[in-house]
C-alpha cells in the first residue's frame, strides 16, 4: 500500500492554534470537514513508527504532554499505550465513540464534524503501539456520526493515507454499552455488556489480543500533539492536568452546547462561557449521570480538573455540566434519572437487577409521596448494600448519583417529609432518550 509521504516531524508548528479553540478550530455546525480540507489545514499525519515495546517518538511525546483520557476516569494515555505495546500479539486499537450518556454531546460532535481528526489520532496511536487495525465504535442511534465516520474511512482508504485498516462497528444505544470492556465484548461476541473478568483488555481484548481502548476526544488531542508537540499542548491547562477539554453545558444557561475549555477553568466561568445562567441556580450535575450533584454556590469557583472535583465530591467524567434552577425540585428530576439508570442495567448481577430497582423505587416514593423517616433510611441502606458488590462498576456510579441527590437536595426531602409539597410541575426533565427511541437490545 502506498502511503502519503509527509516529511513532517513531530512538533512541527503548522498553523498551531496558540489559544482556544484547539480541537474545534475547524468545526462548523452545519458541515463535516472533508479529507481535502482537513489535510490542507493540518497536513498528513506525521508517521514516525515505534519499536515493539512502544518506545517511539510519538509515545514519548504523549507522555511528555501529560495527556489524560477524556472519556471518564482521566487515566494517563501514555501509560495505557505502553501497557498494550508491552504485550506480544496482534495488537488492536479501539476508538471509543459509543457515548451512552444521554445528556453528553461532545463525542458525537467530534465524530460528525471532525472525523478525520479522530481517525488521525487513532491511526497514530495504532502505529505507536504496533497495531495494524483500528476499530471505531459509534453508538447505533448516532446516525449522523455513523454516516460521517463511514464516509471519512472510505475517503482515507481511497487516498491510501493510513498504514492501518479501519473497521466501523455500531454498539446499541444502551447506557453501559460504551464502557471499554462492553465495547470489546460487543466486537467479540455481538453483546455489548461489560466484562470484569481478568485478564485486562490491554492483555487480552479484541480476539484475545492486546487492545488499546481510547475515547475519541483523547485521540483527537493525540493527533494535534503529534503535530505541534508536548510543550504546545501544555500551554493550556494546569501543570498536573494540561491541555483543553470538551464539555457539554446544558440546563438553565443562555447558550447550551459543547464548549472547549482549558482544564482548570473555574466551573462558574464555564457556565458564563455558555451565556451565563438564565435564572438562579441550586445545583450543578457534573460528570453526567455517572457523576454527582454539587451545590452551585459551593463550586462556582471550583477548577474543572479531576483532582479538584474529586476533593469537592465530584468527577469530570464525560464532561457534562448541567445547571439546575433553584425554582425546581431536584428530588423529582433525580428520581426520573434513577429510574432510567435502573432500567439500563446489564442484568448481570443481583446488586444491579434488584438493588438499583429498589433504589429507584424508594427515591420515587420520596419524590411523589409524603415520606417518613423510614423511607429515607431504607434508601441509605440500599446504597450501603449495593456499593462495591456489582459485577462491574455501574452500580457504584448509580449509588454515587443517588447519594449526591440526598445530600444536595436535602431541603427538598425535608419539604416533602413536612407537607408533601413538590414543585414537580416546574421541574425540568433532564435529558433522557424517549422509550420509542431507545435501543432495548444488547446486540
Amino acid at each position: 500500500m502506498t502511503l502519503v509521504e509527509t516529511g513532517v516531524p513531530i512538533g512541527h508548528q503548522r498553523r498551531a492554534p496558540e489559544c482556544l479553540p484547539r480541537l474545534l478550530e475547524a468545526y462548523r455546525p452545519d458541515a463535516t470537514v472533508e479529507l481535502g480540507e482537513h489535510l490542507e489545514r493540518y497536513g498528513p499525519p506525521p508517521w514516525r513508527g515505534s519499536d515493539r515495546r512502544g518506545r517511539g517518538p510519538l509515545l514519548h511525546t504523549i507522555e511528555q504532554a501529560g495527556l489524560r483520557g477524556r472519556g471518564g476516569a482521566g487515566f494517563p494515555t501514555a501509560r495505557k499505550m505502553r501497557a498494550v505495546a508491552d504485550h506480544r500479539g496482534i495488537r488492536v486499537v479501539v476508538a471509543n465513540g459509543a457515548e451512552g450518556e444521554p445528556a453528553s454531546q461532545k463525542d458525537k460532535l467530534l465524530l460528525t464534524g471532525l472525523p478525520h481528526l479522530v481517525l488521525d489520532g487513532a491511526a497514530l496511536a495504532a502505529e505507536a503501539v504496533g497495531a495494524t487495525e483500528v476499530i471505531v465504535a459509534v453508538e447505533r442511534p448516532a446516525r449522523r456520526a455513523l454516516a460521517a465516520v463511514a464516509h471519512a474511512i472510505a475517503a482515507r482508504h481511497a487516498a491510501q493515507l493510513d498504514p492501518v485498516s479501519f473497521r466501523l462497528v455500531a454498539p446499541p444505544g444502551r447506557y453501559v454499552a460504551g464502557e471499554a470492556s462492553a465495547v470489546v465484548n460487543y466486537v467479540n461476541t455481538g453483546v455489548a455488556k461489560p466484562q470484569y473478568v481478568p485478564p485486562r483488555i490491554s492483555e487480552r481484548g479484541v480476539a484475545g489480543q492486546p487492545t488499546l481502548v481510547q475515547n475519541v476526544e483523547t485521540l483527537a488531542h493525540l493527533a494535534l500533539i503529534a503535530r505541534y508537540g508536548a510543550q504546545w499542548f501544555r500551554r493550556l491547562g494546569t501543570s498536573d492536568e494540561p491541555g483543553s477539554t470538551l464539555v457539554t453545558v446544558a440546563g438553565a444557561v443562555a447558550q447550551p452546547g459543547v464548549a472547549e475549555i482549558a482544564l482548570g477553568t473555574p466551573l462558574g466561568s464555564t457556565i458564563m462561557a455558555a451565556g451565563g445562567p438564565t435564572e438562579e441556580l441550586a445545583a450543578m450535575l457534573v460528570g453526567g449521570y455517572y457523576g454527582s450533584w454539587l451545590r452551585a454556590a459551593d463550586v462556582w469557583d471550583l477548577p474543572l480538573t479531576h483532582a479538584a472535583l474529586k476533593v469537592g465530591g465530584g468527577s469530570l467524567g464525560c464532561g457534562l455540566i448541567y445547571a439546575f434552577p433553584a425554582r425546581a425540585c431536584g428530588l423529582t428530576a433525580s428520581a426520573r434519572v434513577a429510574r432510567y439508570l435502573a432500567e439500563e442495567s446489564a442484568g448481570q448481577c443481583g446488586p444491579c437487577v434488584y438493588g438499583l430497582r429498589a433504589m429507584a423505587d424508594t427515591l420515587t416514593r420520596l419524590a411523589t409521596e409524603t415520606p417518613d423517616r423510614g423511607t429515607l433510611q431504607r434508601l441509605h441502606g440500599y446504597c450501603d448494600i449495593v456499593i462495591g458488590r456489582g459485577a462491574c462498576n455501574y452500580p457504584d456510579g448509580v449509588v454515587g448519583f443517588v447519594r449526591s441527590t440526598l445530600d444536595v437536595f436535602a431541603s427538598e426531602i425535608s419539604r416533602h417529609q413536612r407537607d408533601g409539597r413538590c414543585r414537580s410541575g416546574e421541574t425540568p426533565r433532564l435529558p433522557l432518550p424517549a422509550p420509542t427511541q431507545r435501543d432495548w437490545t444488547w446486540q
